[in-house]
This record gives structure tokens, sequence and C-alpha cells, in this order.
């Protein structure tokens, strides 16, 4: 082992990574990119046209083939160079066909596909391949709706009939007794089919109704797994919430207790990874294991046999699903390349694992998770020693150099699918990753330790646990700080086309900066934007203002207001009367996703704007009143749901919704108001969320019946909020006394300029500013915000600090 370098390149030095000058091997690169990308865009297709690709594929491999074999023409300079790399790549994507159109043929059978299209109740007996998990948004008080993935083996349609149909399902269910299930369990359950989002090897979308029946149980090894991750939970169920919900994420992948903040600051610094499993864990473990044997001098085969063992049983602790699957993978690569005493064995390994998976189950072709690991494996294995050993060249000391080039590596390669993902580019990745580095090994050693002797001695995990939610609670730390850096994420255009811009740039970046020159160049254009647009962003934050938990947009006679859930993402309460004013607000907020649309009520100046929202968006999901009326409205939000795949809740009292800053609940209406002066307004959603610490209300077009109702239903100071996002633009309907009850610091009324109504009513605003609210109206104002400055909560319009509020 040698004395001057760090631990991890070591170890992929070991596995077969040169760190000089040798070129890699990229010789099944060609094939197994292609066979990827084919997949991937099998997915997005049929088994019909999926096939075709692959025929034509096969065909012109067949002519490259006998080309270059000299049976057809003689071949040139060129072709004699890269022909046979085209051929392999023409194999690929034959391969990659014809193992996804055979998937989709599965996908799209004909009598899974008319049950679908009938939304039929069916009696379903399925195979659970995965952990379930809960899903965002429900009812306080209730079981939150879980999400389970499983594999339908037979199903009984409404006529008794029994058909055998092997396709992939996603099951939505209320019931407790779906949430202890285990991998490999099998069931019977019954519900309602419905069409899935496409995309992927998901053949329909099974809404259960009531508990499965079990039949049998799980295998042992899932049963161990189970026992295991259970009791790293109860480990860390003593620790602070942030490092002892983290620390199960970190080791095994269990989200389940992270803190949505937590998880919102971690995606904004880069450091996702982080909180799934994925190679990075197995290269900590398997690296730990191997560092030991060479310590002991141990051959190559003996070292790759103990490593052999810790990943085994790594891969029990944290369940043998399809995403641990794929990354235990990744780690065996190396310790094939170490076996074999192949010091570039490791690139090609990495591309026949990628291919295998790949054909074996085309669905990870469309999984961010698959090319997150492949793409980090492969900057360790091409960028990371060279970057290293670059760094020394230069007089950097070496363990700085490693700490320097791993992470860098790492993030380089990533940031395409990130960006693409997030529509965001992180400045902040890198250095946050770098710092965390020393923290990650510890924390998921010892974590891997609580879990391990849990079973036998409970305390002893404890106390594992506790020493390693330390290092657990410096990641929180970084990711705090990171996530509130001024400028750390730039916006970046986001799907497929941000993703290949800049993997496009990246690799055209990579090959100039060979060149000094280049690399000075680089170097100054970047210094010169961190010292030029930072210190502007800082001083002129500009729109949104640094802090915001509230904004409301002049879109009219109308609302659309927004909450921030992370840096690109917010929740949007209303649409508006135009889509053009709807998606101007959205942009001038720089939302680029919103996972939760909520309509208030179905009245064209809340609904008319809708697919300005979607405009360049996407929409995870889609909440409505259950009042249906007007129908004008709730058609025009239903179909451009539907039209762009999001799903759509009627919400009853009481459902909550819980991402990143937001913290969010349905107040009422508690039951359907029927004979008020307007239904559809007194059926309006009455939203209380709590954004950063600050309490909002917000009422929709809530009027004096519904307000009253309110008012005498909820507990005192159940309406107390911060700020009001007055109802009905501030019409002169309101109940005094639930104004009185909300006593807001903050009043914000959405209102059209020279509006023919009459809104909004002088006497609302001056009974409001009587009680000490501040009071700022969309006509005169334009765009507002609130938001949480140094002496409390503050008020800003267009970018300049209007009034000050104590909250």
């Amino acid at each position: 082992m040698r004395a001057d370098g760090g631990p991890a390149i070591r170890a992929a030095e070991a596995i077969g990574v040169p760190g000089g000058g040798a070129p890699p091997d990229l010789r099944l690169a060609g094939l197994a990119v292609a066979a990827w990308l084919t997949a991937l865009a099998g997915l997005h297709l049929d088994a019909r046209r999926t096939l075709l690709v692959a025929v034509v594929a096969a065909g012109l491999a067949v002519l490259a083939a006998l080309h270059l074999l000299g049976v057809v023409g003689r071949p040139g300079v060129l072709a004699r160079r890269y022909g046979w790399i085209v051929v392999a790549a023409l194999i690929g994507v034959v391969c990659g066909g014809v193992a996804t159109s055979s998937r989709l043929a599965v996908r799209d059978a004909a009598p899974l596909r008319t049950l679908v299209d009938e939304g039929a109740r069916v009696t379903a007996d399925l195979v659970v391949r995965d952990d379930p998990r809960a899903v965002r948004g429900g009812i306080v008080g209730r079981p939150p709706t879980l999400l389970v993935r499983a594999r339908l083996v037979t199903v009984h349609d409404p006529a008794g009939q029994r058909l055998t149909v092997p396709a992939r399902v996603l099951v939505l269910a209320d019931d407790p007794a779906w949430r202890g299930l285990l991998p490999g369990q099998r069931l019977t359950a019954e519900g309602r089919l419905a069409e899935p989002r496409g995309g992927d090897l998901t053949g329909a979308v099974l809404t259960a109704t009531g508990p499965p029946v079990r039949i049998g149980s799980p295998s042992a090894l899932q049963r161990v797994a189970g026992r295991l991750r259970a009791g790293l939970q109860q480990a860390c169920a003593p620790l602070p919430d942030e490092p002892g919900g983290l620390l199960p994420g970190l080791v095994v992948g269990d989200t389940s207790e992270l803190p949505d903040t937590v998880e919102e600051e971690f995606r904004a610094t880069g450091m996702t990874h982080l909180n799934a499993v994925s190679g990075s864990n197995v290269a900590i473990i398997v690296g730990a294991v191997l560092l030991l044997a060479r310590w002991a001098r141990a051959g190559p085969v003996l070292a790759a046999g103990l490593c052999g063992v810790a990943l085994v049983g790594f891969v029990i602790l944290v369940r043998p699903s399809p995403s641990v699957v794929r990354a235990a993978t990744m780690g065996t690569i190396g310790l094939a390349a170490l076996a074999a005493g192949r010091p570039r064995a490791a690139v090609p390994a990495l591309a026949a694992a990628v291919a295998v998976l790949v054909l074996v189950d085309p669905d990870l072709a469309g999984d961010a998770g698959f090319a997150l690991s492949v793409l980090a494996t492969g900057g360790l294995l091409l960028l990371a020693p060279r970057w290293r050993d670059g760094l020394r060249r230069r007089g950097v000391p070496p363990g700085a150099a490693e700490a320097l080039a791993v992470p860098a590596a790492a993030q380089v390669a990533c940031s395409p699918v990130i960006a693409g993902l997030s529509g965001t580019v992180s400045l902040v990745a890198v250095p946050a990753n770098l710092l965390v580095v020393p923290a990650i090994a510890p924390a998921t050693v010892l974590g891997v330790v609580a879990a391990t002797v849990s079973p036998l001695w409970p305390v002893g995990a404890e106390l594992a646990a506790w020493v390693a939610h330390w290092p657990a609670w410096w990641l929180v730390l970084v990711a705090r700080y990171g996530a509130r850096v001024p400028a750390g994420n730039l916006p970046w255009p986001d799907g497929v086309f941000g993703a290949l811009l800049l993997a496009g740039l990246t690799v055209a970046l990579l090959v100039a900066a060979r060149r000094p020159v280049v690399r000075r160049l680089v170097v100054v254009l970047a210094l010169a934007v961190v010292l030029g647009a930072v210190p502007v962003r800082v001083l002129a934050p500009g729109w949104p203002p640094s802090g915001w938990v509230i904004a409301v947009c002049a879109v009219g006679q109308g609302d659309t207001v927004v909450l921030p859930v992370a840096a690109g993402r917010a929740v949007v309460i209303d649409a508006g009367p135009d889509p053009g004013a709807a998606d101007a607000c959205l942009r001038r907020l720089d939302v680029r996703r919103v996972p939760l649309l909520v309509i208030s009520h179905f009245h064209v100046d809340h609904t008319a704007g809708v697919a300005g929202v979607f405009r360049g968006r996407r929409v995870d999901m889609v909440l409505t009143p259950q009042w249906p009326e007007p129908a004008i409205g709730r058609d025009l939000v239903h179909t451009t749901a539907a039209t762009h795949g999001s799903p759509s809740v009627a919400a009853p009292a009481g459902w909550r919704y819980r991402a990143g800053l937001v913290d969010l609940v349905v107040l009422g209406p508690p039951y359907p108001m029927r004979g008020t002066r307007s239904d559809p307004n007194n059926n309006s959603l009455v939203l209380l969320a709590t954004v950063g610490g600050v309490r909002i209300l917000l009422t929709g077009d809530a009027e004096t019946e519904l307000q009253r109702e309110l008012r005498e239903r909820l507990p005192p100071g159940g309406l107390r909020a911060d700020v009001l996002k007055v109802a009905h633009h501030g019409s002169a309907y309101q109940d005094p006394t639930f104004l009185d009850a909300v006593r807001p610091a903050v009043a914000l009324v959405p209102v059209g300029a020279g509006n023919t109504y009459g809104h909004p009513s002088e006497a609302v605003l001056a009974r409001l500013s009587r009680n000490g609210a501040r009071v700022l109206r969309t006509d005169v104002d334009g765009d507002i915000a609130a938001l949480v400055g140094p002496s409390g909560l503050a008020v800003v319009t267009g970018g300049v600090d209007l009034r000050r509020s104590k909250p």
C-alpha cells in the first residue's frame, strides 16, 4: 500500500484504475452506452417501434462488418480506425432494442391493457419488489398513502376469470397493514386498475382497497434484513431528529424519518446521493475491508474474497432491492478487476456491467439513481486519479489532492443528470462534498456496526449510533449553510435538453482543458464570475428576495399565490385568470417545478390561467376542492392536468402536505356548504401553511358563511396567522370576528386594477389596519412577497423593502 495516497483513490488503483498516463480501455463503452440509450428511448415508445429500431441497427451492423472485412468495398483509414467501434455501438442498439421491446410487449399485453382502460376492479396476486414508501400528502390523523412497487402474478377480472399477466404494477394503499411488507412477500389485494404515468415498465396502477392478504412469508434473507434495519431505526430513535433521521438514510437508504428541510438542503448542495444506497456506500465498506486486507498483506485473491463477503453482508443489511443490486454490481466491478490482477480491467468491467444490467432490466435505463451510480463510478475511474496526480505535480499535498479530486470528479460526472432533474447547476456542490468527505466514512461504518449488533446488543447499537450521529450532524450543518449561500444554485434548462447541453459542454471543456492556455482561461473566467456575480447577488438580490415565505403575484382580477419549497420549486395556489400572467409570475420567481398545484375553487379567475402553470414546468400533483362547480373551471383544470400526466386529488378537510419548507393543511370547508350567497366561493379550500416558521392563512374566496363556520369549529388560536391572504380579493363579504381571530401582521390582497366589483372593501382594509396588520394590494403594489429578515417579518414589492412588521 502506498503511503502517499489517500484511501479512496488507493482503493480505486487497487481495483484497476491507472493513476498515470495509461489510456483507459473503452472498447466496450460504445456497446454499453448504445444499449443504455436505446433502452431509454424504448421506454417512451411501444414494442413494435423499438423492435424496428433494433432490426434496422442489425442490418447496418452487418453491412458495416462486411465493409470492414473487405467483403463490401474497401475500408478507408477512418473506417479501419473507428469502424469496429461503430459496429459495437450498433450491436448495443440491437441488444437494447430487443431486450426492451420484449419487456414492453409484456407491459402492453392486451388482457391487462383492456382492464386498465376499463378501470376494472380486480383481485391481484402480487410479489412485492421494494420497500413501501409514504407519498407526500394525506389527511391529518390518518396514515399516509403508501406506494408499493410489485410484480403482478395473476389477476381475477370482474367476471372472475383468472389471467396470468407477469407485469409490473404500482400499488397505492392507505391501509396501515401495507407498511410492514418486505420485498419478496407474496400477497393478494383488491383494488381498481388505472393508467400508469408512462416512461417505465409499469403496466398499471392498482389503487388498493383494504389490507393485503399475505401468502406465506418473505425469504429468510429479507427477514434478517428487515430486523437489522428496524434495529438501526430503534438505535437512532433517541437521537435529535436531523442526524437521527439522516443516519439510516446514509447507511441503508431509509429516509422515512428524514425531515423534509434536511432533504431539500441536501438537494440544494448537491449531496442528495448521500441519502440513498449507491456505489459510494459499497465503496466505503469494501474499501475499508480492502485496506485492512492489504495492511495484513493479503494477496489479491484473498482480498477479493474478503471484500466479496463484506459486499454480500452489506446487501443483506440494506435488502437486495433493485437499487441495492445496482450499487452492489458497481462494487463487484472492482472486485473482478482485483481478482484478475489486471490494472486496466475496471473500465471494461463497468461497461459490461452497465450493458448486462440494462439488458436484464431495461427499466434501469430511465432510473436517475442508476445514471448517477454509473457516472460517479466512471468519474472515479477516469477522472479522479489523473486530477489527483496533476494536483500533486503542482505541489498540492497528497491527502489534499485526493480530497479535492474525488468530489470534483464525481460532481463533474453527475452534474448533467442533476441539472436535467433539478433545472439548476450548483456552485456549492464541490465545496460541500469536499467538506463532508471526512465524516461520511465514520458515519457509514458506525451505522453499519449499530445495525449489525442491534439484534444481540441493543445498548451497544445505541452507543454506536450516538457516536455516528456526530459526523452525521456535520453533514447536516454543511448542507444547511451551503443551501443558504447566495447564488449557490444557478438556473439551467431542465429535462433531457438541459442534461445533454451540460454534458456536451462538460466534455468539450474537459477535452479543451488539456491545453494549459485553456485551463488558465477557465480559472480566470471562474474567478471573474465568482468575484463579479456573487457580490452583486448579495448586495442586490433582485426578485424573489432572499428568505421569502410567500409571494402574491399581480395577475389581474384573480389569485396566484406561491410558497417556496426549495430552489426552483414551489407550491402554487390558484392560477389566476390568464395563462400568460401565471407563467410570467412563476418565471419572475424562478419556479421551474411545481410539486403541488392547489386550486381553491373552480371560478375562472382562479383557474383560467392553469395552462400557464404547466408551461415548461412539471406539476407533480393537483389539489382541488370537492365541490364540482362551476363545471367550466373544473373541466379545464382536470383536462389540463390529465394532458400533462399530473394526478388530481379532491381534498377533504384535514388533508396535509409536507415538502421542503412547506407544511400545509386543509382547514375547510368542514362539509359541503349549500344554499349560501355563493356556494363555489364558500366551498373554497382554506389552507393553513407554515413556511420557515411563519404561519400563513390562505382563504381562497371564502365568504361570511364559511368563515363563520371555521371560526366556530376550530379551537381558540386555530386561525391565528402571521400572514393572511385576504379572501375574495378583499370583498365586503367578510366575517369581522374571523378577521379578529386571525390578527395577521401582514395582510395581502390579490386584486385587479380598475375592477368593477368594488374590490377591495375599504371597510375590510380599515379593520385589518386597526388590528395592526400591514395591508398591501397587488393592484397598487404589484408583486408582493413576505420574508423573514434580521428584524422579523418584512414585506417587499418589486425588490424594494417597503414596510416591516413584527410577526
